[in-house]
């Protein structure tokens, strides 16, 4: 039987304003949440566990929808463990895993009812999350914004749909109305959005992050490996046009080295996400903005109430 996101999560519209990196803030959350839907932030967007408690406290005093974490749970993030720890303590609602096995967050969060939904990009780990106790799967397309999948929305969706037996929650590919239901209608039972919510008064982004949001669209968009080591959507902007999308030899090298690997990744993660830090809020030649194709229906800078109730009507 289909579960709406509707009712996994006891909210209004089918909708998760998805965890950005840098972006996302307590504000964002609590209009997201007053508006129907759901958001969820990412951990690393705090420097402390003292400010990541101070955020969901001022969330809850501020919405009654429910509140989503999402955790990097690889080897490039050393505060997963304390992360995991604080979002049981906590009791959020949820936690989106990334980029990683899931089982240490199931086995903690799974006993105190806190969902656990796990970023997937294919068939097979999606099966892998399931037969750990996942509550749902993001199917993370083509389209996402940030590490996107391989996978258009037309595969994905149906595929996991059909071989999965837990709730598939879709993510890429949804700026507008028409495109949520088209998600829906794949077979998803509600979706993740994160673009278009950049360019709202509540992001803490800079003005020219937000403005290039409305200036660029989905023609704009280009995959890198020069800002994670794993494939990015950004902006192509002088800069990234100037520096290249690809890794150079070297990088590619150290990559594939087995007893490098661990401290090239975490190295070239720290660096990238420095690199977006820089960008995201202040004026910078060296100007990273991620972005997804969907930042194509921005047309101008607005209030999340007023995005919210164009995504869903």
């Amino acid at each position: 039987m289909k579960v709406s996101l509707t009712d996994l999560l006891g909210i209004q519209y089918p909708v998760i304003m998805a965890p950005m990196f840098l972006v996302t803030n307590a504000k964002m959350m609590i209009e997201a949440g007053n508006a129907g839907i759901s958001g969820a932030v990412p951990a690393l967007n705090y420097r402390t566990d003292e400010e990541f408690r101070k955020a969901i406290a001022e969330v809850r005093a501020g919405t009654k929808a429910p509140i989503g974490v999402n955790i990097i749970v690889n080897k490039s993030n050393p505060k997963a463990i304390q992360q995991i720890k604080t979002c049981v303590e906590l009791k959020v609602d949820y936690v989106i895993t990334s980029l990683g096995s899931p089982e240490d967050v199931i086995r903690q969060c799974k006993p105190l009812g806190i969902k656990v939904f796990c970023d997937v990009v294919d068939l097979a780990y999606a099966k892998k999350v399931e037969s750990l106790g996942a509550d749902a799967v993001i199917a993370v397309n083509n389209r996402a914004g940030g590490h996107a999948g391989n996978l258009s929305p037309e595969e994905l969706i149906p595929l996991l749909v059909k071989n999965c037996s837990i709730p598939v929650i879709s993510a890429g590919g949804v700026g507008n109305f028409k495109e949520m239901q088209k998600m829906l209608d794949l077979g998803a039972c509600g979706v993740s959005v994160g673009s278009i919510f950049i360019a709202s008064n509540e992001s803490d982004v800079s003005p020219e992050y937000k403005q290039a949001c409305v200036d660029y669209g989905a023609a704009d968009i280009v995959m890198t490996t020069k800002v994670s080591g794993t494939p990015c959507t950004v902006i192509n902007t002088p800069y990234v046009q100037k520096i290249g999308t690809k890794q150079n030899w070297f990088g590619k090298m150290l990559s594939k080295s087995k007893r490098l690997k661990k401290w090239v990744k975490m190295f070239t993660f720290f660096r990238g996400m420095k690199s977006l830090e820089k960008s995201a809020f202040g004026a910078t030649y060296k100007t990273v903005w991620c972005a997804g194709p969907t930042i194509e229906n921005v047309t101008a800078i607005r209030p999340i109430k007023e995005i919210v109730k164009d995504l869903v009507m």
